[in-house]
């Protein structure tokens, strides 16, 4: 009788009428509802054992090579299957940094940490909708969507085979989560939105805002260095390739992903990302720095309020303000509660903050699907031609790109999302959003952005800095530097720096490289911030006529004169210059903001020579007072120290640490280390800076050096928390383990996911 009807009709039948005869005693509703729910959580069910067929199947195709650092080398026979154990392995090293920039990148981090980041997940959600997402994940090309099932389903079956590890929101990850956070720098473009502006227009409230320090602003310690060398320049006749990020410590694991179709992936991953962020395959090797081209634009709309509802001023018509309205759910000490925000965009992009009677909006790229696409495709480039065609995408938005490949070329690519726009505006300052004449023209082709290929010069370097020092000076009459008046200002955003000025000189001349002495460049110990700084305190201290302040300061000015200008960690006049440093930064500051200088230019050329000598006071007053004597060495100060596994990182003065040499980046330090966490301690716990930091050559048989800032693994119970950490302190390199028979002999554990 049920010819004419599918299995699972049959069975809705079958369980419609057993669930309505013995269900007499409720009302009909009652009965059609738990009837629904009983078929929906068969289903779910049934849903639920296919999965994990899946899973289990993907599993055996997978393998897992530790090795003696505890990085994981992941085999699969397609990408998929290495994309599964690429993520599975990362959620067994540090699950809980995963679901963070999950949780955070959905705009629900208020859901687990309360109230105080309701502002922060409307930014997010003001660009991240799962609606979007999912249909974006729809319209993906089929070899993407497998990539994205796979990163689910890795996160997945690491969930169900460690039922121990509670996740504090996310219990099941969704193949298109992997859109909402596709770029892998640490803020992305999103994060350049000021959250306290943003507080303070949707919310009224004025309190403790601050000033915008708008484009151009180093903030301390952030950077990254890329250095490529040609093999004119090397021993051994191969390129080759520093990669050196400056990011938050922890934020990436070291990786090695493999597949029978091609990939061959080594290099920083950020955690719960698919695709090898810094790093290098066989073939070739990329590095990005931050701050290229000028990508964010902020208009200023003229809002009109007409019969009860908003427009706002386009050429000569008034436009609808689009409203939607966002909830905000967040967790508070007797359970969840929400706000509910009514959140305003124009054609340019959301409403973000008020200015002078305007509205602003912001406008930024907006193309996940894409991105992703692109920071997947370069992994598995094999020349240049190739990773070309894949930089074609034009969506890393956030960074440059410094590139080196086996045929011995290498490249620089500054910025690579770069709208058009009319260069008559000032574009690092919101324009006027009524006037059509400054809306985007499209996207610059590649070839009209400012980049360089096989300059004659023999190298590149970036530190963040302009481009027109990326291979010689400015002026300098063998430059192959490109020209600033060749293009518009807004295709560079951040000016020269410390780093930039001492890349130029370690590299001037440079010859004969290999992978350790390009490394020793790269932790060449000068600090170029102190060369103008340390003139004009010793002109201060002698035309000063406060004889008292220059007899308390006789010594230290004594010890500033003779300094080198390198660091070391047995030296004390490295110690007494940083804070000296310090204490002007943090005096002038506010000034630097208002006038908008980098902070540094604004101590060299503006503060007083009175104003020197009384930061040095302070500086030595507060070295004595911390360590009893302001002749305290360097290593006895800067310190790294990892005995926890909290994302906000604690620290202590009275555990273990090492001592470090390297200093902040913005004292020209080209080896970083900064701490930017609040300082409790007396001693500074470096915590941002170098992290994931390898030096590449690329010869008929890849050669690699790489060092991690503590170790691979999240765990303090593992003996990969911490076993990096000595050899970090002093920019010591292990050597990279990237062919089977190298990975063999210094095996720790071979299995399969699951097991």
């Amino acid at each position: 009788m049920f010819s004419h009807l599918t299995v699972n009709q049959v069975l809705k039948s079958l369980l419609l009428s057993f669930a309505v005869s013995s269900a007499s005693f409720t009302s009909e509703a009652s009965a059609s509802s738990a009837t629904e729910e009983f078929v929906t959580n068969t289903a779910d069910k049934k849903s639920d054992r296919v999965e994990l067929q899946r899973w289990q199947a993907t599993a055996k195709r997978v393998k897992i090579l530790r090795d003696k650092w505890g990085i994981p080398h992941v085999y699969g026979k397609t990408d998929a299957d290495a994309v599964f154990g690429l993520l599975y392995a990362q959620a067994e090293d540090d699950f809980n940094r995963i679901e963070r920039n999950y949780i955070n990148a959905l705009g629900r981090l208020a859901e687990v940490e309360g109230e105080a980041e309701i502002w922060r997940d409307l930014r997010m959600k003001m660009y991240i909708q799962p609606e979007a997402m999912q249909e974006k994940y729809r319209q993906s090309p089929a070899w993407l969507k497998k990539l994205m099932v796979s990163f689910a389903d890795g996160l997945n079956y690491y969930l169900y085979t460690h039922p121990e590890v509670k996740p504090k929101l996310i219990t099941h990850f969704e193949p298109w989560m992997a859109l909402s956070f596709s770029e892998g720098s640490i803020g992305g473009d999103i994060e350049e939105i000021n959250l306290k502006n943003l507080a303070q227009f949707y919310s009224g409230e004025s309190s403790h805002l601050v000033a915008d320090i708008g484009k151009g602003f180093d903030v301390e310690p952030r950077g990254s260095n890329g250095f490529a060398i040609a093999p004119k320049l090397t021993a051994n006749g191969h390129a080759l390739l520093m990669i050196n990020p400056h990011t938050s410590f922890y934020f990436r694991p070291e990786v090695h992903v493999v597949s029978e179709e091609g990939l061959n992936a080594y290099g920083a991953v950020t955690w719960g990302q698919f695709f090898v962020y810094q790093g290098f395959n066989q073939h070739l090797g990329w590095m990005h720095t931050s701050g290229g081209a000028d990508v964010i634009d902020e208009y200023l709309e003229t809002v009109v309020e007409k019969d009860g509802q908003l427009f706002y001023q386009y050429g000569a018509e008034l436009r609808p303000m689009q409203v939607r309205s966002i909830k905000l759910p967040y967790r508070t000490a007797n359970g969840m509660t929400s706000k509910t925000i009514k959140a305003y965009f124009t054609h340019h992009g959301p409403i973000i903050r008020a200015q002078n009677g305007k509205w602003v909006a912001v406008k930024m790229m907006e193309e996940p699907l894409k991105a992703l696409m692109q920071s997947y495709g370069r992994t598995k480039a094999k020349n240049y031609q190739e990773f070309y065609e894949v930089m074609q995408l034009r969506t890393n938005s956030s960074n440059n790109t410094v590139y080196a490949d086996d045929k011995g070329n290498i490249a620089y690519f500054h910025g690579n999302f770069v709208p058009k726009r009319d260069p008559r505006f000032d574009w690092r300052k919101p324009v006027d959003g009524s006037n059509p004449a400054t809306e985007w023209q499209g996207l610059h082709e590649i070839k009209e952005t400012i980049h360089l290929f096989n300059p004659s010069k023999g190298w590149i370097q970036n530190t963040n800095n302009w481009p027109f020092t990326v291979s010689g000076a400015v002026g300098s009459p063998d430059s192959s530097s490109p020209l600033q008046k060749d293009y518009p200002q807004y295709m560079w955003a951040l000016p020269e720096n410390a780093r930039g000025i001492h890349a130029l000189r370690v590299l001037e001349g440079a010859k004969d490289l290999n992978i350790d002495r390009l490394i020793s460049k790269a932790y060449d110990s000068y600090l170029t911030a102190f060369e103008p700084m340390i003139p004009a305190l010793l002109q201060a201290y002698e035309a000063s006529e406060d004889a008292a302040l220059k007899q308390q300061l006789a010594a230290q000015v004594a010890s500033l004169k003779a300094w080198d200008l390198r660091y070391a960690v047995d030296s004390v006049p490295t110690s007494l210059a940083i804070y000296w440093g310090q204490e002007m930064v943090r005096s002038s500051a506010e000034k630097a903001r208002v006038m908008e200088v980098p902070v540094l230019n604004y101590i060299r050329d503006h503060i007083s020579p009175q104003e020197r000598l009384q930061a040095l006071q302070r500086a030595s007053d507060k070295l004595t007072a911390d360590f009893g004597t302001w002749q305290t060495p360097w290593g006895e100060i800067n310190r790294f120290q990892r005995i926890s596994p909290a994302i906000a990182q604690e620290y202590d003065d009275k555990q273990p640490s090492y001592p470090v040499a390297f200093a902040s980046a913005n004292w020209g330090s080209l080896a970083a280390f900064g701490m930017v966490a609040p300082q409790k301690t007396k001693r500074i716990y470096g915590d941002r800076g170098n992290s994931f930091v390898a030096a590449v050559e690329f010869g008929p048989r890849l050669k690699a050096k790489s060092i991690l800032a503590g170790g691979n693994s999240g765990n303090p119970q593992s003996k990969h928390f911490n076993d990096q950490a000595e050899m970090y302190s002093k920019g010591e390199f292990k050597d990279v383990l990237f062919y089977p028979e190298d990975i063999k002999k210094n095996l720790e554990r071979s299995y399969h996911p699951g097991q």
